[in-house]
């Protein structure tokens, strides 16, 4: 798998990630910044490392498993991985704009 197609492929993760909310939350968790990190490997693994905007969040088990469904209908990816991480602990200031604006924090 090339670079650019690795690319076109995350790209289209990301997509899909946007289609994923907290329950709690009107904002999708890729704007809030939960995602910390996406790759794909050449075999197609999507690796992805998620954090929650609170430790005890009680949505947690739901939400890792909708995104790992939903990366895996991405064309390209063959199975995911979501990693649930706490470092960096999430703040405020890794919300896109948009998120921002959506919550009334700016």
């Amino acid at each position: 798998m090339t670079q650019l197609e690795k690319s076109d492929i995350e790209g289209r993760i990301v997509d899909v990630l946007r289609t994923v909310y907290d329950p709690e939350i009107p904002v999708n968790i890729y704007d809030l910044g939960l995602i910390y990190r996406i790759e794909l490997t050449d075999e197609g693994t999507a690796e992805i490392d998620m954090t929650f905007t609170a430790p005890s969040c009680p949505a947690a088990d739901f939400i890792l498993e909708d995104v790992r469904q939903k990366v895996e209908t991405v064309t390209g990816v063959n199975s995911a991985n979501v990693q649930l991480v706490f470092e960096p602990e999430w703040d405020k200031s890794m919300m896109s704009e948009e998120a921002r604006i959506e919550l009334g924090f700016d």
